[in-house]
């Protein structure tokens, strides 16, 4: 197979990139237990994650092509494997934060080189696609990995058991053999090198220019809604298992899991309703049905009992039925994500894809911060239920989108990119 070893390469960073990005539920609830730290305070991490996104892929954006794919990948990686051997050493609240840092600027990197990278190593649009659907699979693939690697580590006997910082050892093993991957992987970067990128602020003004239209605005607050939406559940429903389900820590992580199943599966299934199917209507019936299964799901927790739980066959129905949510949820982003670019002519999409980085970013942080003061200050259910808010807000969004994209005249072609 052509250019199968940075192929391979890709798979792997992307493997990586996803245990550690979506680490952050696990290791808000334990560093609860390690270092004391509240709910609200503990929610700052997702802050750390994803405005160093936000902020560097703005910033890698008009200066990528100077440095090169590879490089910035190579770069990217080195930092995120020191990051992860200093950690179990450093071990702090700090450093967490330090971590998620350096993890959210790797990633940031890896993102912008990847998808770039995914159109030098394919030869035609249908490849390109079947290859970036893999690849989003992979992702998902690599944060079920996850919830499964760092609950291996933790110490249900000991809660305040550091032990579960061993984790970052085998993480900087495997961000190393991508490392030498791709070091020793060929790259022809000579098509789409060249010297005369435009200045930051060009870059700027472009986007600006872009965000102010009123199709665009109203895709920009549908995203930022959708991922406030995914990573509040996300983010805090170890927790939730722990708190409001009173499951050992282990199983909590492991359990969390559910919730990365379900969203690959819904967007498998996604892919082939959307064939048949425009696309608002899928959404809105997903929309509908998530509501609905929040306030199915959240009786069910409170009526499970104080008995112990030591595992998977004497869990409470709560933690099975609430991460099913993911089903419902997961088609929205890659959908609208389409249509917005699908919509735009091709010259747009690189300030296009900038917005989109950015402000779902921007809504991951404020969805984790505003579930962790609510879950702090009136309890888990009610961080949980809250979810019905945004959910309602999104589905008004996604309406103003849906008549403002009818009306544009540009021609869409969304079936071929419904499954992206």
């Amino acid at each position: 197979m052509a250019n199968w070893k940075i192929k391979l390469s890709l798979f792997l960073n992307y493997f990586v990139f996803a245990m550690l990005l979506n680490s952050v539920g696990t290791v808000i609830l334990q560093v609860q237990h390690n270092y004391g730290v509240s709910e609200s305070s503990a929610s700052i991490l997702e802050a750390f994650k994803d405005l160093s996104i936000a902020f560097v892929s703005f910033l890698v954006a008009s200066f990528i092509t100077r440095i090169g794919y590879k490089k910035a990948m190579l770069l990217a990686l080195g930092f995120v494997t020191v990051a992860c051997l200093a950690m179990p050493s450093m071990g702090s609240f700090t450093m967490t934060k330090v971590l998620f840092a350096v993890t959210g600027t790797s990633f940031a990197l890896i993102k912008v080189s990847v998808y770039a990278t995914i159109g030098i190593v394919t030869k035609d649009k249908k490849e390109h696609a079947s290859f970036m659907n893999f690849i989003e699979s992979f992702f998902m693939i690599g944060i079920l990995t996850g919830y499964f690697v760092f609950s291996a580590f933790v110490d249900d006997k000991n809660p305040t058991s550091t032990s579960w910082l061993s984790v970052y050892y085998l993480l900087a093993g495997i961000a190393t053999v991508a490392f030498l991957l791709l070091l020793s992987a060929p790259l022809d970067e000579s098509s789409v090198k060249h010297d005369d990128a435009k200045p930051f602020s060009e870059d700027f003004a472009d986007m600006v220019k872009l965000a102010i239209k009123p199709l665009v605005l109203v895709f920009i607050l549908s995203a930022f809604t959708y991922v406030l939406i995914e990573q509040s559940i996300m983010s805090w429903l170890p927790t939730f298992n722990s708190k409001v389900l009173n499951l050992p820590s282990t199983l909590s992580i492991q359990m969390a899991s559910i919730l990365a199943a379900s969203t690959a599966i819904g967007r498998f299934s996604a892919g082939f309703a959307l064939r048949k199917i425009h696309w608002f209507y899928v959404i809105v019936v997903c929309l509908l049905a998530a509501a609905a299964l929040v306030l199915v799901a959240i009786p069910l927790a409170e009526s499970s009992t104080d008995r112990q739980v030591t595992g998977w066959g004497d869990a409470p129905l709560g933690a099975f039925v609430f991460p099913l949510i993911g089903l419902f949820i997961a088609p929205i982003y890659p959908a609208i994500n389409s249509v917005i670019l699908s919509t735009l002519p091709a010259r747009q999409h690189g300030p296009m894809s900038g917005l989109i980085v950015i402000f779902s970013a921007l809504g991951g942080t404020t969805g984790s911060i505003i579930t962790g003061h609510i879950f702090q200050a009136f309890g888990g259910k009610t961080a949980f239920y809250f979810s019905l808010v945004p959910v309602t807000l999104l589905m008004v969004f996604l309406y103003f989108f849906n008549t403002l994209q009818r009306k544009s005249e540009a021609p869409i072609e969304f079936n071929s990119n419904a499954s992206h």
